[in-house]
């Protein structure tokens, strides 16, 4: 059986299950607790759970988590929420230089079973400083895995997996998506961190997403199918691993590519995905791969800009029918 809930109710359920199940597990941030969430994720928790297990943190995000690097190197499993990634830039030291290489630097003596989680990207006229992507940033890092979530199904099943995983996770959330309705199973279950998801079947295209750009996948297919063009759609769910099999089987079925990625073009998971490609799938390309990317600059405040800025329909439609050839 299966109900239609949000994207935010999903993950509140994941992260209450996983808390009832171990009482290890502990969530801490800005506003998680008296306040229900910045974004209403969190909400009912603290009633439920205590202050002891839902934590309100002071706006110090280099603090609140390394003291949660600390707890799980001493055998607790937090929930770190960032108010927004922009934010957890400020916590790149305990992120990148602790809980990614504990396991390594203490030569497996200590594990950082920790899931660092958050609105990640553009959320509309919040400017440069609050609409960065950090998918890429996060996933150059060996030892962390990272996680990009778009659908309620995906985020319960993901977070679940997350929280019992042995090593530190960062999850990608959007602050546009946390209202979006889906299906979510009543009995449990969890998603393995690593496959991607076929979402849609076709045959005359690949378009690969993940986040909340998963929208703009879904919209340019739908109006593709109106002129005939089949557009197969993967959701990456897991950026860190990345599922390389399920994108090449794809892009061998369909011999095309084009992949929406809301970073910046420099480096980013797009540029991944296309190495990936031309290594393993190269003879089955039948046009070369297009990524559609951000603007490569800092996102401004105003609202034409905005739109000019991020990827969008369109412009994914007019990178499908580049690659068939269609006028």
């Amino acid at each position: 059986m299966s109900r239609k809930i949000a994207l935010r109710d999903a993950i509140r359920e994941a992260m209450t299950e996983e808390m009832r199940r171990d009482e290890n597990v502990f969530l801490m941030g800005e506003e998680v607790a008296e306040y229900n969430g910045a974004y209403k994720v969190s909400k009912g928790m603290l009633d439920e759970f205590g202050p002891q297990r839902v934590i309100d943190t002071p706006i110090s995000e280099l603090g609140f988590a390394g003291i949660g690097v600390g707890a799980a190197m001493n055998g607790l499993k937090p929930i770190i929420e960032f108010m927004t990634w922009n934010f957890a830039v400020l916590a790149f030291d305990q992120i990148v230089n602790n809980a990614a290489k504990t396991l390594s630097q203490s030569a497996g003596e200590f594990s950082c079973p920790i899931v660092f989680r958050g609105p990640s990207g553009s959320a509309g006229q919040l400017a440069q400083q609050h609409s960065q992507t950090f998918e890429a940033w996060i996933a150059n890092c060996p030892g962390l895995k990272v996680i990009s979530v778009s659908d309620p199904y995906g985020a319960k099943g993901l977070m679940k997996a997350a929280i019992r995983d042995p090593d530190p996770i960062c999850i990608m959330e959007s602050e546009v998506c946390y209202g979006d309705m889906g299906e979510v199973p009543e009995e449990e279950y969890l998603l393995k961190i690593g496959e991607a998801a076929v979402m849609r079947e076709g045959t005359d295209v690949t378009i690969v997403s993940f986040n909340k750009m998963m929208k703009v996948a879904f919209a340019a297919a739908t109006e593709l199918a109106k002129e005939g063009i089949q557009a197969e759609v993967i959701d990456l769910r897991t950026i860190r691993p990345l599922d390389h099999e399920t994108i090449v089987k794809s892009v061998k079925k369909t011999n095309r590519l084009v992949i929406v990625d809301e970073s910046w073009p420099f480096a980013g998971v797009s540029s991944e995905i296309t190495y990936v490609v031309q290594k393993y799938a190269f003879d089955h390309l039948d046009a070369p791969i297009i990524r559609v990317n951000a603007a490569d600059t800092s996102l401004p405040y105003s609202a034409p800009y905005v739109d000019a800025y991020l990827p969008n329909a369109k412009k994914v439609i007019d990178a499908v029918k580049q690659v068939t050839y269609v006028k």
